[in-house]
Parts: C-alpha cells; sequence; structure tokens
C-alpha cells in the first residue's frame, strides 16, 4: 500500500511520527520516572471503553478503528469484545471497490480511503499478550456455537490512554475446534512484499511468528487451552461508540469505565457522539484485516477486507 492514503483524517494525522511516541502494550513510558512507574501499573477496569486500531502499512496513518470493551486488562493479557451494531472505521479503494475485490496486482498500490462500517454477527472476543507479534480472536455462530479462533499476525501493541494501536502482517492462522489449522492470505502476504509494504526482515519475523503459534498449536497451549470460547459478554454493556477524533493522537482524555444500570442506560459516554447516524459502507459476512489481510468471521470492517477458504486445514 505504498500509494494508499487514508481520505478521513489525513490532514489531521499529517506530522504522525510513528508508533515510537507511544509504550508497547505493557510497557511505560519513560520521560519522567515517578509518571513512567506509575503507567506501568495502570490497568483498565472491566467494561472500559477504549480503541482498538490499525496504522495503514507504509504510511502510519490510522485505517481501522474500532471501539471495544475491556473485558480483562492485566500484566499478562488484555482482552477485548467489540460488540454487534459497533461503528467501526475500515479502508477500501478510493474509487468505493471493497479491497478484497481490488486484484492483488494493485490492492496495495492503489489509494484508498476510510469509511464505516457497523459489525454485525454475534461479535468477536480479542486476546493479547504484551510483547506478542500476533492476536488470537474468537468467532462465534448467532446461537453461540464456537467457529473458531483466528491469529492476526501482527505487530506488537503499543499502549496509550484510550486504547492500543498497531500494524497487520497480512499472514494469519485460522484454528479450529477440532485443534486443525490452516495458513490464512498467503497470496496477500505475497503481495504485500511484491508492493515493498514487508521487506524480507519483516517476512522472516512474520514467519517465525507464525511458526511459533502453530507450535503452540500443536501443544494446545494457551490461550487455545484456557476456556475462552466458553465466555460471554455483559449483557449490561452498551454497545461503544465511535469518537469523532478517532484518529487523533490520541484522542483526549482516559477512557471511562461502564457505569451504568442493568437497562444500558449509562452516566456518559467517554467518545461523545457515536456515528451510528452516518452511512455505513460494505458490510458482509466476514471480516478481514488491515490492508486486505482476511479475518474469519465479523463484518467488513476488518482487520482487513478479504476472507477466503485458504489452503487445505493443516492437522
Amino acid at each position: 500500500m505504498t500509494a494508499e492514503r487514508a481520505a478521513a483524517g489525513a490532514e489531521r494525522n499529517a506530522e504522525y511520527e510513528g508508533p515510537e511516541e507511544y509504550p508497547e502494550d505493557g510497557e511505560a513510558e519513560h520521560s519522567a520516572g515517578e509518571e513512567a512507574e506509575r503507567d506501568r501499573t495502570v490497568r483498565w477496569e472491566p467494561g472500559t471503553r477504549v480503541l482498538w486500531r490499525y496504522r495503514a502499512n507504509g504510511t502510519g496513518l490510522t485505517h481501522i478503528c474500532r471501539p471495544v470493551t475491556v473485558v480483562c486488562d492485566t500484566p499478562e493479557l488484555l482482552a477485548a469484545w467489540v460488540a454487534p451494531g459497533t461503528v467501526c472505521v475500515k479502508p477500501e479503494m478510493a474509487d468505493g471497490t471493497p479491497v478484497h475485490h481490488e486484484p492483488l496486482a494493485t490492492r496495495y498500490t492503489g489509494p484508498r480511503r476510510t469509511v464505516l462500517s457497523r459489525w454485525f454477527g454475534t461479535g468477536v472476543l480479542k486476546l493479547a499478550r504484551p510483547g506478542e507479534h500476533w492476536s488470537v480472536w474468537l468467532f462465534w455462530e448467532r446461537d453461540w456455537q464456537f467457529k473458531n479462533w483466528y491469529v492476526n499476525l501482527e505487530e506488537p501493541r503499543r499502549r496509550w490512554p484510550g486504547g492500543i494501536d498497531s500494524e497487520d502482517h497480512f499472514l494469519d492462522i485460522a484454528v479450529y475446534p477440532d485443534r486443525s489449522w490452516e495458513w490464512r492470505d498467503e497470496d496477500e502476504f505475497a503481495a504485500a512484499q511484491s508492493a515493498g509494504l514487508v521487506d524480507e526482515a519483516l517476512a522472516a519475523r512474520v514467519r517465525t511468528a507464525g511458526h511459533a503459534v502453530v507450535e503452540r498449536i500443536a501443544a494446545w497451549a494457551s490461550p487455545f487451552r484456557d476456556g475462552w470460547e466458553h465466555w460471554r459478554p455483559d449483557p449490561r454493556w452498551p454497545v461503544p461508540s465511535l469518537p469523532r477524533d478517532w484518529d487523533g493522537r490520541p484522542p483526549p482524555g482516559r477512557p471511562k469505565p461502564y457505569t451504568g444500570t442493568h437497562d444500558g442506560t449509562q452516566s456518559g459516554d467517554a467518545y461523545g457522539e457515536d456515528a451510528h447516524g452516518e452511512d455505513a459502507h460494505g458490510a458482509r459476512r466476514n471480516g478481514a484485516g488491515p490492508n486486505g489481510s482476511g479475518a474469519h468471521g465479523g463484518n467488513g470492517s476488518g482487520p482487513g477486507d478479504g476472507h477466503r477458504p485458504g489452503e487445505p486445514r493443516h492437522p
């Protein structure tokens, strides 16, 4: 995506200096000793609404943003819930073509823009451990029949007061309840390398991370063995709103935990007005990753914008 431009918010992010401004998830900034020590222990309470964002490869601009509700946040794990109906931000080609419909030859070189899209289906639970080069997502059918885990290979998350930021690495792994698995989006991973978005060194790191995940699958290690497929969201949680400054650096103020009542009313939204009145683009059954990497389930808001059968499952 060397020519990728996010139309919404591009001017406001023109001076964005890259991810080094924010510490990796679980780390602290080192500008002041006392503040840094405090930041090391600051954790979001369950029910807090934050943003889970991805930068566009090759530009540093935020092009995927999902308001999420924190399920748990410890030094070992961040778990967050993307609720059905959440208004998210996703990329599409500048002429309105969904990214997953754009030919691979131009998918990462043609200009893009960002649009709004509602997350539909049963939602998705995201799990991320500090320092790891992937996050693990859980998908269910509408009757809460568990579907699969989806391992999104990505840059380790960087935390800021209102959420986390990362960058997608195109290649993914789908893992199924019978413990079989398959690589996903290898064609997009190859196309991203051809487009200059993934150099040889990064490609090697992504493959190394992927093989580390495969070893965990073979051992049926955490998080696959942890029973998260039986988790359910708190019915009192409202659907988080998308802030107007979703692409800010960062949005002003710290997020607020849910403090409402059982009927869903709440005592204030951390992000102000939502985007429910705006046009929602590109909703479809299967979600995808930043810059087109497929994420099984979800909706068209990402990460990506494509989901294909892929190669046969690996035992």
